[in-house]
């Protein structure tokens, strides 16, 4: 007979629970796909998009600032901080921050989707399933519900990721970027597909019990600028002069037919021409208007003076020294276009700034 002391029956006890741990199946892990809730794992996760431009050349861009969550119940949100764009060119994000997506009235993108807890209750046993999913953007002002192929995957029970199986595409005229394409066309004299190809790999960690995340219901108030990727603090002249004709080239400083009143939907392109002119202390700054051909030589030369003014004093308001200012009109005599046309015309309507010194 063989003899077991009382510390081998507990060696063995160790082992074979250590042995049963395990061993032990998928389905011991929780069936509820959204315990807890689960945060995205910002560092894990990327989305990017490709542009095409002079025909055959594509273009891999990103964000790099998104946040997002999926509550309890299965509302799921990614949110993206528009500033953020990384084309890994400096001036090619300015351009696509003033010109494209505008990021001056439209700060962030949003995702929102209602996932089905049928659908995954046994993700835990398949660990990897392909879902249709129905997915709300809001983009650039415009709100639309589609569909997207995904994979979602459980890596362990604290760690889900959420990826594109087929990229989305997304047509520019969905989301009134028609108008910042040809901006950009213009701005580096090349053509560009009027079409977005996205792709994303979203990872998400479960939250601690007690701490569930819960759906943002506003945007929030983004200060201008926040979550580019640039200089902080002062920028050398090369990042200012390429900034400020890149201003020139928006278009959203308005005032009413015949006036110099600058309109409201003007501040949030101000705010952030204020921020830069401030952030280039030692440059001096032609502010110039100019109009288009309707009216007479010497009206149009007095209106561009008195719209040029009033960026002038708009800035002036804001702390900008009078001294760094040159204040200019040209009146219709430097059209950018031919004034034949509403759309023409409308482009010569205008105010630039150029560096002086």
């Amino acid at each position: 007979m063989i003899r077991i002391s009382n510390r081998h029956y507990c060696v063995l006890a160790l082992l074979f629970l250590f042995v049963g741990l395990m061993s032990a199946p998928a389905s011991a892990q929780s069936a509820d796909p959204f315990e807890n809730g689960w945060t995205l794992n910002t560092d894990a996760s990327a989305l990017r998009f490709m542009s095409v431009k002079k025909g055959n050349k594509a273009e891999i861009s990103s964000f790099a600032t998104i946040s997002g969550l999926i509550t309890e119940d299965g509302k799921a949100q990614i949110r993206v901080l528009m500033d953020s764009v990384d084309t890994k060119v400096d001036l090619r994000n300015v351009r696509m921050r003033f010109l494209f997506f505008e990021t001056f009235l439209y700060p962030e993108a949003t995702i929102t989707v209602q996932l089905d807890p049928n659908v995954l209750m046994d993700l835990h046993k398949t660990r990897r399933k392909l879902v249709n999913l129905e997915y709300t953007l809001s983009l650039h002002g415009i709100t639309l519900t589609k569909t997207a192929e995904v994979a979602i995957t459980l890596i362990n029970n604290d760690q889900v990721t959420v990826s594109t199986i087929t990229p989305i595409a997304l047509t520019l005229t969905d989301w009134n970027l028609d108008g910042g394409q040809e901006k950009l066309q213009e701005a580096a004299n090349v053509t560009i597909v009027p079409l977005g190809i996205v792709n994303f790999d979203f990872v998400f960690d479960r939250s601690s019990p007690g701490t569930p995340p819960v759906l943002a219901t506003t945007a929030q108030t983004v200060a201008p600028g926040t979550g580019a990727l640039e200089t902080k603090g002062n920028l050398d002249r090369a990042a200012c002069v390429g900034r400020f004709e890149i201003l020139s080239q928006t278009g959203n400083i308005y005032f009413s037919a015949g006036s110099a009143r600058l309109a409201h939907k003007s501040r949030p392109l101000l705010d952030n021409l204020y921020d830069i002119v401030n952030r280039c202390p030692d440059l001096q700054i032609e502010i110039a208007g100019h109009t288009d051909s309707d009216g007479s030589a010497n009206f149009n030369q007095r209106l561009s003076e008195k719209r040029a003014a009033s960026v002038g004093r708009y800035l002036k308001n804001k702390g900008i020294a009078a001294e760094r200012m040159k204040i200019v009109g040209y009146g219709e005599a430097q059209p950018l276009q031919p004034n034949t046309s509403s759309a023409n015309k409308a482009k010569n309507r205008r105010i630039a700034f150029s560096v002086l010194n």
